[in-house]
């Protein structure tokens, strides 16, 4: 259990937030949204004590142990992987430090042998026994295989760190638990190896994610960072989200009757959470609607970009026809090979692989950026691609300030330019910045932005959520549901995936796993899992 009493942050004159009083119990996940700078991080530091608070004071329950996701990726560079992991239940590692060096001793006092006594009846407490078995279970669940559990973190790839640390903060069950952006850099069997894993625990969790579907399938509460203040509402974020565009549209409509709007309001979680019940999250494995209020339904403060694609023309009946396409790694790896498909008029495919630098070379091919090492692919004659590529660096090599930089990619003057990027959430004083200083969500708004001015009936779209906020992510989700024309994309969002995609394509070394369905019926197929086995040798 964490109390939150009186608590108030700020930095300068900026107030995050004042008089935060909140109690987080165990047994609930709380996802903790807000828009860019509100203070979702910033609130998990307070309660770790990596950050003083300028008022009040956050307690933890009598004995609990309180665990925090790091993002420092290098502090453990000189341990080994399964000693990193064994650090983060830290009073049964100090244990295990002194109780190794008493018995590395010559020879033991009196006083030496009780406290190894005293040692070992704490290390038994503690289930020490089992420790080195259960972190390694960890590891292996995060992807990171047995040979590599004793060597030095330093050898490992920066992705595979990151789920060392992963495997660190949910080491001997901490009592809390605080996950800042836990998905970032997990494949999509390991975030969906997460969602489980965090389904059973019984602890007091709190996280701040990107990822709406790893949202919705642990949360139980919701913590909205808004208004200068920090509320828990009953619910994941997909009602949060869906009541308060619901409360917009009634604010908004000032001639509905308060009654009228109370009973839209009960419909509405009634309908919601019916849909709870059936659904194969494992969120349903909780009781994530014990109460909902109509009178905490309100409208947020956020703003969502106007993210919106149009055509030019109508394509034709031919899209894009790939024949025995091949792609080699430059260490030799074979990205994929003998990958043939016919891409079918509206159809919105998504492209997956246990190895992401497939889709990459893939989509890099397509587009005339790169040779493919085998194979043909040809576009139909009317065919118009517009391009979000995953590395956009070298399109920010230039200190032309936003409008100019906007202006290379479609007719329009200044003004029109201008408005343009302000309907991308850019405000009047940051149309004049350089764009080679912009942040990593701010470069990818330009290039969204840069994509609707080609006015393009095909969409490529490289790993796309990338350095969006949540609010971003939505609104490109919801254009790209209605969108005509035809898209291939590759993701790591499985809401995104499965809400656009309406067929999926898996590059293996082997060939390709070709399947008209859902994303969500895709994942739970047995006989495609052991089709996937099978073109990995797994």
């Amino acid at each position: 259990m964490i109390t939150v009493t009186n608590l108030a942050i700020q930095f300068g004159k900026r107030v995050l937030y004042k008089d935060v009083n909140l109690k987080f119990t165990a047994g609930n996940i709380y996802g903790v949204i807000g828009a860019n700078g509100a203070g979702k991080s910033t609130l998990l530091r307070a309660i770790s004590g990596e950050l003083e608070p300028n008022k009040g004071t956050v307690e933890l329950g009598a004995g609990e142990r309180l665990s925090v996701l790091e993002q420092d990726h290098f502090k453990y560079d000189n341990y080994t992987v399964i000693n990193t992991v064994l650090m983060g239940h830290q009073p049964l590692w100090e244990n295990m430090q002194e109780r190794d060096a008493l018995y590395s001793k010559a020879e033991m006092t009196d006083e030496d042998g009780n406290r190894a006594a005293e040692l070992e009846e704490a290390f038994a407490e503690m289930d020490g026994w089992n420790a080195e078995s259960d972190a390694a279970q960890l590891l292996s669940g995060l992807g990171i295989k047995e040979d590599s559990h004793y060597k030095l973190m330093s050898e490992l790839s920066n992705n595979e760190k990151v789920r060392v640390m992963m495997a660190k903060a949910l080491f001997g069950n901490p009592d809390n638990l605080l996950l800042d952006e836990p998905t970032n850099d997990l494949d999509l069997d390991t975030v969906q190896w997460l969602e489980e894993y965090l389904s059973n625990v019984e602890q007091t969790v709190l996280v701040v994610s990107h990822d709406r579907h790893f949202l919705d399938a642990v949360s139980t509460q919701t913590v909205d960072i808004d208004f200068g203040k920090v509320t828990v509402f009953a619910g994941n974020y997909s009602f949060w989200y869906q009541s308060s565009q619901l409360a917009l549209k009634q604010a908004q409509n000032q001639k509905a009757k308060a009654e009228e709007k109370r009973k839209e309001l009960e419909e509405f979680i009634r309908r919601f959470s019916a849909n709870v019940a059936k659904s194969k999250q494992t969120t349903s494995r909780k009781k994530m609607l014990e109460k909902l209020n109509v009178d905490e339904i309100t409208p947020s403060t956020r703003k969502y970009p106007g993210i919106i694609f149009t055509m030019e023309r109508e394509p034709g009946n031919q899209i894009l026809e790939v024949e025995n396409l091949k792609a080699v790694d430059a260490d030799g790896t074979v990205l994929f090979d003998n990958v043939s498909f016919n891409i079918e008029k509206g159809q919105k495919t998504v492209f997956l692989s246990h190895n992401p630098k497939a889709m990459t070379a893939l989509f890099e091919i397509i587009n005339g950026n790169r040779e493919a090492d085998g194979g043909t692919y040809k576009w139909g004659i009317t065919i118009t691609t517009a391009y979000l590529p995953l590395d956009n660096t070298e399109f920010f090599q230039t200190d032309k300030n936003l409008v100019e930089w906007l202006s290379q990619y479609g007719p329009g003057n200044e003004v029109a330019m201008k408005g343009f990027l302000g309907r991308m959430l850019f405000k009047q004083e940051e149309v004049e910045k350089k764009v080679n200083v912009l942040s990593g969500g701010e470069k990818m708004r330009c290039m969204i932005a840069r994509m609707q001015l080609q006015n393009a009936n095909c969409l490529i779209l490289d790993t796309p959520t990338n350095h969006l906020d949540l609010e971003s992510i939505q609104a490109f989700n919801n254009n790209l549901v209605g969108f005509k024309g035809n898209i291939l994309f590759s993701s790591h969002d499985h809401e995104f995936i499965n809400t656009v995609a309406d067929r999926i394509i898996e590059l293996t070394p082997k060939g390709t796993i070709d399947k008209l369905m859902t994303y969500d019926d895709y994942i739970y197929d047995e006989a495609i899992k052991e089709q996937k086995a099978a073109m990995y040798n797994e």
